[in-house]
């Protein structure tokens, strides 16, 4: 055979650039389920079954079209559990000129195909990822010769360069950014009516996944019960026409708000199918785009979506990629605790944790402010080691993968990187949570409390993070206003708080 060409779980891209002198007579695709990558964190269950199902059904399409792929599914008898192993194997049997691959989407991943190809003694052709609108060049052209970095300079660059909700080269509505209009709480009714997102029945590839993760990670988390992720091409375009013109219109006002019991609200749940290569997101863009120009959707709620996918998602992997491997060793804030076991169970009497924590473990996913200002803002005021908190992130999300989990976690969650990736650390007290959910209705703890029995932990923790950091803090001007609150407490008071703050971590520690 030519070229052994090697697709990831997270590279289902039929337009792959591995794909353009492709030749069903002399190339084989190569894909392969390996035990490593569902145990080098605590996976949860829904995350490897969206992988592995995933890779079964493009497999499938594959040989549709008189592809032939060499699958080594997680079962089979000869699996040795690595992909270094696997691949020496394949590449022995089938005794290939050249190994083909898209870059890999984790650094550490690159390395290990990079070393074993070279053991090999094969030469390695790595394509690029073309699912996405901005290239590593693209990226360092950004950086040069700034001395500070910000998405939202870096999100405009994307605009105009894409032409993306632009007309005679000014932004749409003559402003770049309508984030001040996108951060509206529900009333004490509730959301308003919405339709649920649409979800798939798994079929029997999914159900054949299924049973064999569980019977292979029975005691990895989450649960499979309400399984229903798109896993194909087909059914991710479903699930954007579906979000576009349902949940779109009133995306902007409410992504950022949060309810008991409501896991998807105004959410896409797109991000799945975008990083696992299955949905090309200039489609998404062009679609919410087409929205407002259509009328059907507001331009704050178009622009704010457009800006998760044009701006976000494309600057966290920029951030990945320029910044490791040192990157996932940063601990700016030089913080030490162990990650609480609730985060494994959801058992606290917190709600807020309680439910932002217990959906996570029965759907594997939550919406972004439930990560950032929920699950990963008590970590970071708690004073978690962040690498502990980057790994869980990973394990429990079916949409994460390192090059997107990592600068958003480590960085834009825990200010692990002293500020790359955003200008402050995302704190506040149980007064933002209550505000923007109805988490503290009914809880034990009151948010307006720092001290006594019924202090909320996350409000203590606020003010004492506060005292912990303030000379770091003071010096930013946007923490300016929140450090000279300091001043409204007495001395007795301060002394207070951070002995309720060390009982707090003792507790949870035990």
């Amino acid at each position: 055979m030519r070229n052994l060409v090697l697709i990831l779980g997270d590279q289902l891209d039929r337009q792959s650039a591995v794909f353009d002198d492709f030749d069903p007579e002399q190339d084989v695709v190569w894909m392969a389920e390996v035990a490593e990558e569902s145990t080098k964190v605590w996976v949860h269950k829904a995350r490897i079954v969206t992988f592995l199902s995933a890779m079964r059904h493009f497999a499938e399409k594959l040989r549709t079209e008189g592809i032939h792929v060499d699958y080594l599914k997680l079962d089979a008898a000869e699996n040795p559990g690595s992909f270094g192993v696997a691949l020496e194997m394949a590449a022995s049997r089938l005794k290939p000129k050249k190994i083909i691959m898209v870059e890999a989407g984790e650094w550490q991943v690159r390395e290990n195909f990079r070393a074993r190809a070279e053991s090999l003694g094969l030469p390695l052709d790595e394509c690029e990822d073309r699912r996405f609108l901005a290239s590593h060049a693209d990226f360092a052209k950004h950086l040069k010769g700034r001395k500070q970095l910000r998405m939202e300079f870096f999100y405009r660059e994307m605009r105009v360069k894409h032409q993306v909700l632009m007309e005679a080269g000014k932004p749409v509505g003559g402003e770049w950014n309508f984030d001040q209009e996108n951060r509206k709480s529900f009333s004490k009714e509730g959301p308003p009516l919405h339709a649920a997102p649409r979800c798939f029945k798994p079929d029997a590839i999914t159900q054949e996944v299924m049973r064999v993760v569980e019977a292979r990670f029975p005691e990895h988390p989450g649960s499979l019960v309400d399984f229903d992720w798109p896993l194909t091409t087909e059914e991710a375009r479903l699930c954007l026409h579906d979000f576009i013109e349902k949940r779109l219109p009133d995306f902007g006002d409410y992504q950022d708000a949060m309810w008991t019991r409501e896991p998807w609200l105004f959410h896409s749940r797109l991000s799945v199918v975008m990083n696992l290569k299955l949905l090309d997101p200039r489609e998404v863009i062009a679609a919410a785009e087409k929205a407002y120009r259509s009328g059907s959707a507001p331009l704050a709620a178009v622009e704010g979506f457009i800006r998760q996918i044009l701006g976000w998602r494309e600057y966290v992997r920029g951030i990945y990629w320029h910044f490791m491997p040192d990157y996932v060793g940063l601990n700016e804030l030089q913080a030490t605790q162990p990650l609480p076991k609730f985060y494994w169970d959801g058992q606290t009497e917190m709600n807020c944790l309680h439910d932002a924590i217990g959906q996570t473990l029965r759907y594997g996913y939550a919406h972004h402010i439930q990560r950032l200002m929920v699950t990963g803002l008590f970590a970071l005021l708690l004073g978690v080691r962040p690498q502990a908190v980057h790994e869980w992130y990973l394990a429990v999300y079916v949409d994460a993968i390192e090059w997107v989990e990592l600068p958003n976690t480590l960085g834009m969650s825990q200010h692990g990187d002293g500020g790359i990736m955003a200008s402050k650390p995302y704190i506040a007290s149980g007064k933002y949570i209550q505000r923007m959910s109805n988490y503290c209705s009914g809880c034990r703890y009151d948010p307006a409390k720092s001290m006594g029995a019924n202090a909320c932990p996350f409000t203590t923790l606020y003010w004492d993070f506060l005292m912990r950091h303030e000379d770091r803090l003071k010096q930013n001007q946007r923490m300016s206003m929140q450090v000279r609150n300091l001043n409204r407490l007495s001395e007795g008071d301060k002394t207070a708080i951070r002995e309720q703050a060390e009982a707090v971590r003792q507790r949870l520690q035990a």
